[in-house]
């Protein structure tokens, strides 16, 4: 391991394109599981796979769903089909949400297309008949998902995504409450931030770079530096701002024409931003869009929810965990895990077995252990799905430290065998 390095991550807005198309793929899986829970359908039958393209004045929803059938409607034949209303009113108020009301992109003025169908049947047979086969639900895919811990920051995530997603958290905030100067600043921004590292640990911020739209034509690169400085320095907190620092504050001048009429987005585009910020391995899977059968999402939820809890329970400073699987297999081919060499007393070994002992780490056995099927996504759009704070309503339950305790016993007993 290096012990003295810079390294860098970006974060983006909840305005930019492609987390546009993030948003509004996970309000319609939300809208799905809601729908269910009203309706009476069983939770665990939800399928679906959502992608969103954004453009000018644009927004188009495709992919493969299992509806309840408050979300159908007969045709003119009588056949059932997918009623597009409710799915365009949720992209309509994640839009609105956002903060887009420009001539280019408005909530209220795009023209949305719902081109959802139904699952492919040889997808539903991997997953559901394996049930019949084998006591439970296969994965919906093959893959490989990784998770990620250390102690850089309270949340045990790294340091250079945290500070990128916290810069662009306070800027949203105090952009929607619409005080002062900072209200006229637009939906889309990215951040990213260097940090140098002494003797492996965070030590100080060396670059600063920040992109945010405005909707004052008037403005300049000073001008806009002075009205998001003091809200940079706030969420840098206590990490020191090196004398040397180099800002870019737009660096390109004026920022006004943004969102997707300035590009378009796709759902599944910011992966990295999603996760670590490069800090770990990435399996390539996206999650926003998908239900947690999909384990790009519920496997990668509990990659990070058992590395997160290696390292609360004081087994390791740095723990990487990676899952596989096969569709239509319910347990994983495989688990590793990689302590980087900050074991206390424990070897990667002996933390595997316990991860076995301690979490069933099939689909159906996460989505029970972490409550999954729940409508919880959409929140989880913007800002990372991970360092987040665990809420009321069973959102980001990953990020708990439920498991600790028993992860403790368990390598306890085996170091002492």
């Amino acid at each position: 391991m290096r012990a003295n390095y810079l390294f860098t991550s970006e974060s983006v807005a909840e305005g930019h394109p492609d987390k546009v198309c993030d948003r509004i793929s996970d309000e319609i899986v939300d809208l799905v599981y809601r729908e269910a829970a009203k309706t009476g359908v069983n939770p665990w039958g939800v399928r679906i796979a959502c992608e969103t393209l954004a453009t000018t004045n644009r927004v188009v929803i495709a992919g493969e769903v299992r509806l309840p059938p408050s979300l159908m409607k007969k045709d003119k034949d009588g056949n059932d089909v997918i009623n597009p209303s409710k799915f365009k009113a949720a992209a309509r108020r994640a839009i609105k949400d956002i903060g887009y009301e420009q001539d280019g992109f408005h909530w209220k003025k795009a023209k949305i297309d719902v081109l959802l169908h139904s699952q492919s049947a040889d997808i539903a047979q991997g997953v559901d008949s394996a049930a019949d086969q084998q006591g439970d639900e296969g994965a919906g895919d093959q893959g490989i998902m990784f998770g990620y811990a250390c102690r850089e920051t309270p949340d045990l995530m790294p340091a250079p995504i945290y500070y990128s997603h916290k810069i662009l958290q306070l800027l949203a905030v105090a952009r929607k409450k619409g005080d002062g100067e900072v209200a006229k600043l637009g939906p889309d921004a990215k951040s990213q931030v260097t940090v140098r590292y002494v003797d492996g640990k965070p030590s100080e911020v060396t670059s600063i770079v920040l992109s945010t739209q405005h909707l004052d034509d008037s403005w300049d690169s000073n001008k806009v530096r002075a009205v998001v400085e003091p809200y940079i320095r706030e969420a840098l907190g206590e990490l020191k701002i090196a004398d040397d620092c180099k800002w870019y504050i737009n660096p390109t001048g004026k920022f006004v024409i943004g969102g997707p009429d300035g590009d378009a987005g796709l759902t599944g585009r910011k992966i990295i931003v999603d996760t670590y910020g490069g800090a770990a391995p990435h399996g390539g899977g996206a999650f926003s869009g998908k239900d947690t059968t999909k384990v790009d999402r519920s496997a990668a939820y509990a990659a990070r929810y058992l590395a997160k809890n290696v390292v609360a329970a004081a087994l390791a400073d740095r723990c990487t965990i990676q899952l596989s699987y096969a569709i239509g297999v319910a347990q994983p081919l495989s688990i590793y895990v990689d302590l980087h060499g900050t074991g206390k007393g424990v070897s990667e070994d002996q933390v595997e077995a316990a991860i076995r002992e301690n979490m069933d780490l099939s689909p159906s056995g996460i989505r029970r252990h972490l409550d999954l099927n729940k409508p919880i996504y959409a929140k989880t759009s913007a800002y990372g799905h991970f360092g987040r704070k665990a809420g009321r309503d069973g959102s980001f339950s990953w990020e708990r430290t439920d498991l600790v305790k028993a992860l403790k016993e368990a390598v306890k007993t085996k170091v002492a065998a």
